[in-house]
């Protein structure tokens, strides 16, 4: 209760506590001589500034932190270490909120404390604000269900899909659920203004209660002998009283009374007064005994004053009581609690589950990332699922499997090339649109993308057909990627050092100088030592060594990789060749499909116009998609232009020669053709 620690500290100020000389208080007659005499005899140094030997880190034990009045957590307590030792610093404050589990499997964020100073109603408005412009997904309700009864209570529902530990992340991410307080230990020492440490801080408190309990020892030693003097004066009376009393009686007046006892009995004006306040009733019945009593333990009272003000010791022992009865009667339980650990650094990747996701991209750039067990396996030759919703003149171009935690490399159709984390693509159901990617980074409004690579945490370069970067890497994989291999529609090829591509702008870099005619298509990363294949729309491949093309720098033109038999073949895909032992799964427009081994296609120099890679007809339609993939264990995905899509095991696949059409792997509806596949 404020009140009473305000009437305490008024009590104290009248008790001559606050900072004065002790002749203010007391009025100017022979007792404040000898009282000043009583201090002025003492030594000078007999109080000396408090010091102490105990640490910051000791203290830090006594006084683990700040506490607030509205609670909350601190945080990382070699940060309260450091503010307490220098008198600068920065805690960290969060607010105190539980996941509790409710009906149905759900579960709701419900927050009882909250930092200091924070306005909670703002605090729910930004809440709600993240939600609306989808800063923070996978919350369906807040509600405001504080009362002065129970306190606070802010109760965020979790929708079923959400994930609750994620959500709480990401609300002390962005909003003041989570607060830093900087530390300004300033002070006035001695009139001047400066920064204190914790130890200072005590000292000085104590150095201040010690001038307290002195002025306040000082004051009550001038009232004592104020008191002490009266007594004696009315001692004279009592061993006067006829004569006394007489005195009076023959007095003109007050003033003339007051002379002639002063000057009769030699006492001083004050002892004189004191008298005549009396009224000569009283005066004659003036008690000896009880009037001798006060006098001794006003003798008494008066020698414990002395003894304070000559002993440090007393005087300290007076602090200590005192302070503890301060705690009794106004203490109370802390109220925010320290942690000693580290709130942690929230970056993005700390906020977000890690989890494989898939991303696909559309022809009009459209993208999204869905979870990857949105789609379930099945058999080949079916219809499938919806897949996305796309404009009549737009279609997926894109589809692969990734990790919430990686970064994702867009190369355009103009060369150039643009970086996102995959957390930062907004997640959409099966079947919505998802958000024009030009939102997301800054392409230009013709500017489509071609080819994407991920890459994991520790840099590993991935391509579109690696699941996610945990999975085992041979030799020739991974970390020992030190080019990126590019191809474009009109078959012109490039290879560049992976480092040039180490500190993506926002704006982007230039990947491949092109022609006004073509454009980049396949970007793919390699070892130096991987053998490369090309595949055309007219069903022709050619595989050749990397090294038959030199590495150069970004802003430069590639050199001829294919020689087209037709002038309207253009190249559907590039891939690299990993392992000898893989296949070649072609995809045509209609749905039809194989797997051929690479052993069939021969090696040869770049610039040729290569073999079949695949029988192509009416009925199959010009190929759409090829990959160069292993069996085991791997799963194909398979989008149309239209939205549709299925997922069937790689192991299904027929396995046919080159000049084979394949088999047909989805049946395809309203005259759609197939626009993407993914390997997952």
């Amino acid at each position: 209760n404020l009140t009473e620690i305000a009437n305490a500290l008024i009590t104290l100020i009248d008790k001559g506590n606050s900072s004065g000389d002790v002749q203010e208080k007391i009025p100017d007659y022979d007792s404040l001589v000898k009282t000043t005499e009583d201090i002025e005899s003492l030594p000078k140094d007999r109080f000396p500034s408090f010091k102490t030997e105990l640490t910051a880190t000791d203290l830090i034990e006594i006084v683990p932190g700040p506490d607030f009045p509205t609670g909350a957590e601190i945080y990382d307590q070699s940060e309260t270490l450091n503010a307490f030792s220098t008198g600068k610093g920065r805690i960290v404050m969060r607010a105190v909120a539980n996941i509790e589990e409710v009906s149905g499997g759900k579960y709701q964020i419900v927050v009882s404390e909250i930092p200091y100073q924070v306005n909670k109603a703002r605090l729910v408005s930004k809440i709600a604000e993240l939600v609306k412009n989808k800063t923070v997904e996978g919350i369906s309700d807040i509600r405001d269900e504080s009362s002065n009864k129970e306190g606070i209570r802010i109760v965020v529902y979790i929708k079923r899909e959400g994930k609750p530990k994620s959500i709480l992340n990401r609300l002390y991410k962005y909003t003041e659920m989570q607060k830093a307080f900087n530390v300004n230990m300033l002070a006035l020492v001695d009139n001047e203004p400066q920064v204190i440490t914790l130890k200072e801080a005590l000292e000085l408190f104590l150095t201040h209660r010690q001038e307290v309990v002195i002025r306040r020892t000082e004051f009550n030693l001038g009232r004592s002998r104020e008191r002490e003097h009266i007594l004696e004066g009315l001692m004279i009376a009592l061993d006067n009283l006829d004569e006394v009393i007489q005195t009076i009686r023959n007095s003109k007046d007050s003033d003339v009374a007051k002379t002639n006892l002063m000057t009769k009995f030699k006492l001083s004006e004050i002892q004189a007064q004191a008298i005549l306040d009396m009224q000569l009733r009283r005066l004659a019945a003036l008690e000896r005994q009880k009037i001798e009593d006060e006098y001794k333990q006003i003798k008494i009272t008066i020698a414990e004053l002395l003894a304070i003000l000559t002993q440090p010791e007393k005087v300290l022992a007076i602090i200590k009581e005192e302070t503890q009865e301060v705690q009794e009667k106004f203490g109370d339980e802390r109220r925010t609690k320290v942690h000693k650990n580290k709130v942690g650094e929230l970056s993005d990747e700390d906020l977000i589950p890690k989890e494989d996701v898939i991303v696909t991209v559309s022809e009009q750039g459209y993208i999204k990332r869905i979870k990857q067990n949105s789609y379930q396996v099945q058999k080949r030759g079916g219809v499938g699922k919806k897949f996305m919703t796309t404009k009549e003149d737009d279609s997926v171009s894109h589809v692969f499997s990734t990790n919430t935690h990686d970064d994702i490399l867009f190369f355009t159709n103009k060369g150039r090339v643009f970086t996102l984390k995959v957390y930062d693509i907004p997640e959409y159901g099966r079947a919505a649109k998802g958000q024009p990617i030009i939102n997301l980074i800054n392409i230009e409004q013709d500017e489509l993308i071609t080819s994407i690579l991920t890459q994991g945490k520790s840099g590993i370069m991935l391509d579109e057909d690696v699941l996610q970067e945990g999975e085992e890497k041979t030799e020739h994989s991974g970390k020992g990627y030190k080019y990126l291999f590019m191809a474009t529609e009109k078959g012109i090829v490039k290879k560049t050092s992976i480092e040039e591509f180490n500190n993506i702008k926002s704006n982007g870099l230039i990947a491949i100088k092109l022609n006004s005619d073509d454009k980049l298509a396949w970007v793919k990363p390699t070892t130096g030592e991987n053998e490369v294949m090309l595949i055309t729309y007219m069903g022709r491949s050619i595989k050749f060594n990397e090294d038959d093309v030199r590495a150069t720098g970004r802003a430069t033109m590639g050199v001829r990789g294919i020689k087209f038999r037709n002038e309207d073949d253009l190249v559907i895909s590039m891939d690299v060749i990993r392992n000898t032992e893989n296949v070649l799964l072609t995809v045509s427009e209609n749905g039809y499909g194989k797997t051929t081994e690479l052993a069939q296609f021969p090696t040869q120099k770049r610039g040729g116009q290569g073999v079949f890679a695949a029988q192509i007809s009416k009925k199959t339609g010009n190929l759409s998609s090829a990959r160069i993939i292993d069996h085991p264990e791997k799963e194909l995905l398979i989008m149309s232009d239209v939205g549709q899509a299925v997922k069937i095991p790689t192991n299904d696949l027929p396995s046919r020669n080159r000049q084979t059409a394949g088999v047909r792997l989805i049946r395809l509806k309203n005259k759609g053709k197939v626009a993407a596949i993914a390997i997952i």
